[in-house]
């Protein structure tokens, strides 16, 4: 049995005539006989009454009439479904995100993802950098937002920036920095530092010691943390001060007080990587989005 059997039973079901089934679904009239007959043949009953003039569903028929509707209606449900996935109208998309990097394109860019493709989940990861970089390499993540990072981190995979975000310092409120409106780096080598751990964020160490080579300096790094919850926390109990993007100030809060760099420091670049094999068309919209929020910061 095949789709075109139940197609056939159908149209001469409600046509309740072989020739003008015939005629609608472009066949001839012998072959559409022989279609439901070979049907029938299989299914091992009559479907139909045959006369002269006219068919008529058997009380089989009527049965076999409503179940074949629906398997061709669940059928093109299925088909319609599938393509969805395919042009990436349905589905999930798996985003690797670090909050304090994204907090100000995220959530825009999701709404607007969101508005245009409702049938799309997104499932967002909060991952250290080198999770997302794994992720994606795996297929676990189909795009993540992560900084920039070095050509040998980046292997087969490709990266684009979306937006500069400015250096700052972040200490607690009534730290004896607080209430400056800017500092320089000389004065930040004398303070304990915070940071992220090498292991799950390189890129943060790599930075800091590009950023105090430039004054022939060492940062003096006295803890590190898995987690931007847990390194707000330390600097906020004034176990130290942590060099941090502005946008940190969105996770943050009024817990810390961030402070401008002066000289400024180079920003931080961050953008979005996905696989070196391509994006899925809704990945490739959710990176549309996220441009068009970041091209709206300042």
């Amino acid at each position: 049995m095949e789709l075109r059997h139940l197609r056939y039973f159908i149209g001469v079901a409600e046509e309740e005539n072989v020739s003008r089934a015939a005629l609608k679904l472009h066949v001839s009239q012998p072959a559409l006989s022989r279609q439901i007959r070979d049907l029938e043949d299989e299914l091992g009953f009559f479907l139909l009454e045959r006369s002269a003039k006219a068919v008529r569903l058997t009380e089989a028929g009527r049965t076999f009439l409503t179940e074949a509707r629906a398997v061709l209606e669940r059928t093109d449900e299925a088909v319609k479904a599938a393509r969805e996935v395919v042009t990436g109208e349905r589905g999930e998309l798996r985003v690797g995100y670090a909050p304090s990097l994204t907090a100000r394109i995220l959530p825009p860019a999701l709404r607007a993802f969101q508005a245009e493709l409702p049938n799309v989940r997104v499932r967002l990861h909060d991952f250290s950098t080198e999770e997302m970089l794994a992720g994606l390499r795996e297929g676990k993540l189909q795009i993540a937002f992560v900084v920039r990072l070095t050509p040998a981190m980046l292997r087969g995979l490709r990266f684009e920036e979306l937006t500069r975000d400015a250096m700052c310092l972040a200490v607690a409120p009534k730290h004896p920095l607080a209430g400056r409106r800017a500092v320089n780096l000389e004065e930040v080598a004398r303070e304990p530092l915070i940071t992220y751990s090498r292991k799950d964020y390189p890129e943060a160490h790599e930075m800091l010691g590009a950023m105090f080579g430039a004054i022939n300096r060492k940062p003096r790094i006295v803890e590190e943390h898995d987690s931007v919850s847990s390194l707000i926390a330390a600097v906020e109990a004034g176990t130290g001060v942590a060099v941090a993007p502005r946008s940190l100030s969105c996770t943050a809060g009024l817990r810390l007080k961030l402070i401008p760099f002066s000289p400024a420091s180079a920003p931080l670049v961050i953008g979005a990587a996905w696989s070196k094999a391509g994006l899925t068309p809704a990945a490739e919209r959710f990176l549309e989005c996220a441009k068009e929020t970041s091209s709206k910061l300042e």
